[in-house]
């Protein structure tokens, strides 16, 4: 393993937090738009497709990276100076993916067909030995196969397992194709399974339980300690206009289906691929491949409603729960969504944003709002591939702020709030 000394170039203007030494924020905050009092700190660069991020107590990032690549999987970031940047970068790992968190004196990992974890000792930066296999047995999959996760705190983890499918037909994506019914696919796929934190090599399906069913992909996934249950922002169906032109326009598909927020419990089913949510509508209806004409509820109001629909194909990548002190009242306790920007619309794109939803007492307390936006460098993308960043993970940092990854050139930035 070696370590990388990495400048970030970027004319900086000096701002100080109340609770921070000295930090260094972008001019113009780095492209991005931020509300008033917020400025953005970039951490570091080109460091590869970045996914989701893990933040240590003393400040250091560890960053997933979707291929390996020769410098390896997981990306180290360390700042020395206390500029917010990161003065010394350093890489490891054979295997790239996309879930990462720290837990208990341990960095966990999630590749596409494993979920490892490196023995990390108090101060060091980087590990020491190889990955300890926790979970395998995953199958091999064509489509939606991360392996996001998080730990409840009571010796359980929570992880995705995607449908490899758009709404179960066979075949797949084609005009007017009816969907299997029963879907074989939710035997194995399209839930979250629960399996031990701690035990090492452990295969999903002999060891682990599907704690949850319906679910098409959730790669934004996370376990609220004060709540004690666990949070999901589902990646929604495609293609309703291009499989189905006598039922659905080109305007409905841009808005529909949403992508759904849920609250995920212990033998909860959200429907997929049966049924989707229309948030215009604020209910679940049949989708088209079991009979669905847009308006048509049958079986789904036997399934869980989400307690938040955002619009359609956005893409959500991660969401946390605010917890700092950092920023003003009204963000503490709201959630933070990164939307990837998703490729489903007509003739443009949409997401490539973090949106902030206000939760209260009595759950969702308001509409959500984007709290960054300028990613994606324009407002007219006919691909997502043209986009200049796509915000992909998030993490809270030790003092109250909030990191952001980009899954396009690999900049992470670190947002403060600085009150002017």
């Amino acid at each position: 393993m070696k370590k990388l000394l990495m400048a970030v170039l970027l004319l900086v203007v000096a701002c100080r937090t109340s609770d921070s030494p000295e930090l260094t924020c972008a001019e113009s905050n780095d492209g991005l738009t931020l509300p008033e009092g917020f400025c953005a700190i970039v951490v570091a660069d080109s460091l590869g497709r970045a996914r989701h991020l893990a933040v240590s107590e003393n400040g250091d990032v560890y960053v997933a990276l979707r291929q390996v690549a020769e410098r390896g999987g997981i990306a180290a970031l360390r700042d020395l100076d206390g500029d917010g940047r990161a003065d010394s970068i350093a890489y490891f790992g054979e295997l790239g993916g996309t879930g990462i968190h720290l837990q208990n004196g341990w960095l966990y990992f999630g590749a596409d067909t494993l979920i490892v974890r490196y023995a990390l000792q108090e101060g060091a930066l980087l590990p020491e030995g190889d990955a300890e296999t926790i979970v395998r047995g995953f199958h091999d999959q064509p489509s939606h196969a991360t392996k996001p996760f998080d730990f409840d705190g009571a010796g359980s983890m929570y992880l995705n397992i995607g449908a490899p499918s758009n709404a179960c037909q066979s075949p797949s994506r084609m005009p007017g194709v009816a969907g299997q019914d029963p879907c074989p696919l939710l035997e194995e796929y399209a839930g979250i399974w629960r399996v031990a934190a701690e035990t090492p090599n452990q295969t999903v399906y002999g060891d682990g339980m599907r704690y949850a069913t319906g679910i098409r992909n959730a790669v934004a996934l996370t376990w609220h300690a004060a709540h004690n249950r666990l949070y999901v922002v589902q990646h929604g169906r495609d293609d309703l206009h291009r499989l189905w032109q006598d039922r659905f326009t080109v305007e409905q598909n841009n808005q529909l289906p949403a992508e759904e927020f849920f609250v995920v419990e212990e033998g909860d089913d959200f429907g997929w691929p049966y049924c989707y949510y229309d948030h215009l509508k604020g209910q679940k209806v049949l989708g088209p491949e079991y009979g669905g004409d847009g308006e048509l509820a049958d079986r789904c109001s036997e399934t869980k409603d989400p307690i938040y629909g955002f619009t359609a194909h956005w893409a959500p990548n991660d969401v946390i729960f605010y917890t700092g002190t950092q920023y003003p009242e009204r963000y503490q306790g709201g959630a933070l969504v990164a939307f990837h920007g998703s490729w489903n619309r007509e003739p443009l794109q949409a997401g490539f944003q973090v949106s902030f939803l206000p939760l209260g007492d009595e759950g969702v307390a308001g509409d959500a709002e984007v709290f960054a936006g300028g990613f994606a460098g324009t407002d007219s993308l006919s691909t997502p591939g043209r986009a200049k960043a796509r915000p992909t993970g998030l993490a809270q940092g030790p003092d109250g702020s909030v990191y952001i990854s980009d899954s396009v050139r690999g900049r992470i930035w670190r947002i403060i709030y600085t009150g002017s």
